[in-house]
């Protein structure tokens, strides 16, 4: 069950992570400050379940697969990014700038260090891809769960300009096709490598392949051709309505990805 935990709680990584990213999206210095604050404390709640999971795995249990350095990551994360978040209370605007791309990068790091020991014995060449659509999928969730709290905060400032929830709404859209790249990828390198049948997506596991693909990026991809058409009226109150569904379709899916992994010891 040690495996069930860690693809649980990469998910949970993966928002802290990608919703970090997320914020640099919208225009600092045209949002309400309260708008960044809400926000950050959203991804560090969800990147504190996480990593200090990751960490207490390693800590208490000898055959889980985590490694040192990976946990050393994560902890070192946690506090780059819990001290950024204390600074959007206050003016520190020289050491906001700092903090926050050191605790981005380490937090990819990071998230790369726990996809690439999830993934041992799949080979190089896909060893390494599904480090790359791990954190694709990172960014993902992070776009998506942002595009909802946007759209929150113009029911707080409905004046606000449309254009901070169109810049979401755009790389919402773009990561949601670098994720579906990535899914194709994978799967083209899973044919080519050639793997056993009870572990092959295509046989053994094609119905959990097709919810994957179906009730994720799919689902996404409808709800950004609704969301397309509500932002051009604008009407931001349905928008976030809709934001909310595809933030539902993007973590089930990812959800599925990790069950995939705990099953078949693949990544998707």
């Amino acid at each position: 069950m040690t495996l069930f935990a860690r693809c649980f709680l990469l998910v949970f990584c993966q928002l802290g992570v990608g919703g970090l990213l997320s914020l640099a999206v919208p225009p600092f210095h045209e949002m309400e400050r309260g708008f960044y604050k809400s926000s950050a404390g959203v991804f560090l709640s969800a990147a504190l379940t996480g990593g200090l999971g990751t960490a207490w795995l390693w800590f208490t249990r000898d055959a889980s697969g985590v490694g040192g350095l990976e946990v050393v990551l994560w902890i070192a994360f946690l506090a780059l990014f819990s001290l950024y978040v204390v600074t959007l209370w206050g003016d520190a605007m020289t050491l906001r700038a700092r903090l926050y791309p050191a605790s981005l990068l380490t937090g990819a790091a990071a998230l790369a260090a726990s996809a690439w020991s999830l993934f041992p014995e799949v080979g190089p060449f896909l060893h390494l891809l599904a480090t790359v659509t791990t954190l694709v999928s990172a960014a993902t969730l992070g776009a998506v769960t942002t595009g909802m709290l946007i759209g929150h905060w113009y029911l707080i400032d409905p004046g606000m300009d449309i254009e901070p929830f169109h810049r979401c709404f755009r790389y919402f859209v773009g990561t949601v096709w670098a994720e579906i790249a990535g899914l194709v990828a994978v799967l083209a390198a899973l044919l080519v490598s050639g793997v056993p049948a009870e572990r092959d997506p295509l046989q053994t596991h094609l119905e959990l392949l097709l919810l994957r693909v179906a009730l994720g990026p799919v689902a996404a991809l409808a709800m950004s051709a609704m969301l397309r058409r509500v932002l051009a009226i604008p009407q931001t109150m349905a928008a976030t309505g809709l934001f909310y569904i595809a933030t539902l379709a993007v973590l089930v899916g990812e959800l599925l990805g990790r069950y995939f992994t705990f099953r078949t010891g693949l990544p998707l």
